[in-house]
């Protein structure tokens, strides 16, 4: 395998590297090695893939080219490698929801999300790094350890979907599918530099991917969605068509209507943008950033407005560590400091009053354009330590404030990189749109990426 093949098909996106596969420019096997080759030579600075299955992977590469050489009909994903988040079943692969007791757990049947990959040709060639239970702002465990940021391997990827957007941001693995129910698939994207998709609470079923023991009851009946983390806008609208529907066993989740929309021009799009959110913390730089985007957009000759609710943003922002507190320590004693049914009904209907605010903001606006996270990738701590923030020392779970509320009221966000701060670390602008808008949220930010500069492979990779 030379470097120039090895380079030019690890860093394409699962969208062009299928189409290269389909047309023939490029074998899967060929594109299998090369990813194998470069996980071989990065995978051990970041540690952010923690199973591979070798055999496996070339396996499924060679059963790829003879269907192509048979002239099989393939799915949209056909011959391509991918990863996933440790907390996805995988048949016959380690699933470990980076708990120590279940460090030798593998199923032997696949989560929905990864048979409906399987299904459109996905190769999953291995896992990626989470902390225990999916439950932190970083990626570190007892069964794999830590997993470093491919900007600066000091500093975290973020969590819980931290090893699956250092894997896409350094050429691991072309698309990952995370899970997020406070920001752990658009955090990591934003500290990453990738792009990354929260899609409308109970869209993609969750059955077979774990935020607890699969041994428990279901905890989380909100909050808790799946979706991509890629590096183009066009690989989340993909991932979600294939991952996204009722599939008859998680039954939160309905029918839902995937058919792709059309990219809107600039001018006809609305765009209220938001800086910073009232008594959240946001570096300079950040706001800077989401500011400059908002400029660039109203030069396209969109219409542009800086407008948020009028609500209680702090009360919100309590009233979902509510529910993660509540979910979190559903089954784990003392039980006492679980709700009673009228504190939780009288919760639901609050977080009713919140969707009702926000979607009243989005009858006027199309997208939100706000931050992801309080700070770019800070540097490698323990769980609860504070975070700077331009020198300020804040409380660590602030990190999740920007992101969280949108777990609370089921509004989808994507994450799509817009720069860099002084110290050269990625900056994500988070894209907020009306409840069950998906795909239209997807156009829109496949329109609005054109005005960045896109993925930017880190420095050194």
């Amino acid at each position: 395998m030379t470097a120039t093949l090895a380079t030019d098909t690890t860093f394409l996106t699962a969208t062009q590297l299928a189409a290269a596969i389909r047309e023939r420019s490029v074998s899967a096997s060929e594109a299998m090695e090369a990813q194998l080759e470069r996980i071989a030579a990065v995978n051990p600075l970041l540690n952010a893939i923690i199973t591979l299955d070798e055999k496996a992977a070339r396996d499924g590469a060679r059963a790829a080219d003879e269907a192509i050489a048979r002239g099989k009909t393939v799915g949209p994903l056909h011959g391509v490698p991918i990863t996933l988040k440790d907390g996805h079943a995988t048949a016959g692969m380690r699933t470990t929801i980076g708990l120590r007791a279940w460090a030798d757990h593998v199923p032997t049947v696949d989560s929905t999300i990864a048979a409906r990959l399987r299904k459109a040709g996905a190769i999953i060639i291995g896992k990626t790094n989470v902390p225990p239970r999916l439950r932190d702002l970083q990626t570190v465990n007892p069964i794999f350890g830590r997993t470093g940021n491919p900007w600066d391997v000091t500093r975290t990827p973020g969590g819980s979907s931290g090893g699956a957007a250092a894997a896409v941001a350094a050429g691991l693995a072309p698309l990952e599918i995370g899970s997020d129910a406070g920001g752990s698939i658009r955090v990591p994207a934003h500290l990453c530099g990738v792009y990354g998709f929260k899609p409308t609470q109970a869209t993609v079923p969750i059955t077979g991917s774990y935020a607890d023991p699969p041994d428990i009851p279901r905890s989380f009946r909100l909050l808790f969605d799946i979706g991509p983390l890629a590096r183009g806008v066009d690989d989340l609208i993909l991932a979600h068509r294939v991952i996204a529907g009722a599939d008859g066993l998680d039954t939160e989740v309905p029918p839902v209507a995937t058919d792709e929309e059309q990219e809107p021009p600039l001018d006809r799009l609305r765009i209220a943008f938001a800086p910073e959110f009232p008594g959240v913390p946001t570096a300079r730089d950040i706001a800077d950033a989401i500011a400059g985007l908002a400029s660039a957009i109203d030069a396209s000759g969109a219409r542009v407005g800086q407008a948020l609710p009028s609500h209680d943003f702090a009360a919100e922002r309590a009233l979902f560590s509510d529910f993660i507190t509540w979910y979190s320590q559903a089954f784990q004693p003392p039980l006492e400091n679980s709700p009673t049914l009228s504190t939780y009904l009288e919760a639901l209907n609050q977080r009713d009053e919140f969707i009702y605010a926000w979607e009243r903001l989005f009858g006027d606006w199309d997208v939100l354009v706000c931050p992801a996270m309080m700070c770019t990738a800070f540097r490698h701590r323990e769980m609860g330590m504070p975070i700077p923030v331009d020198g300020v020392e804040t409380p660590y779970w602030s990190a999740l404030s920007h992101a969280c509320r949108f777990n609370l009221t089921g509004h989808p966000a994507v994450v799509i990189p817009i720069g860099l701060d002084r110290e050269g670390l990625p900056i994500g602008a988070q894209l907020v749109g009306r409840r069950h808008s998906d795909m239209k949220l997807l156009a829109a930010a496949k329109a609005l990426s054109r005005l960045t500069d896109g993925f930017v492979r880190p420095p050194g990779l």
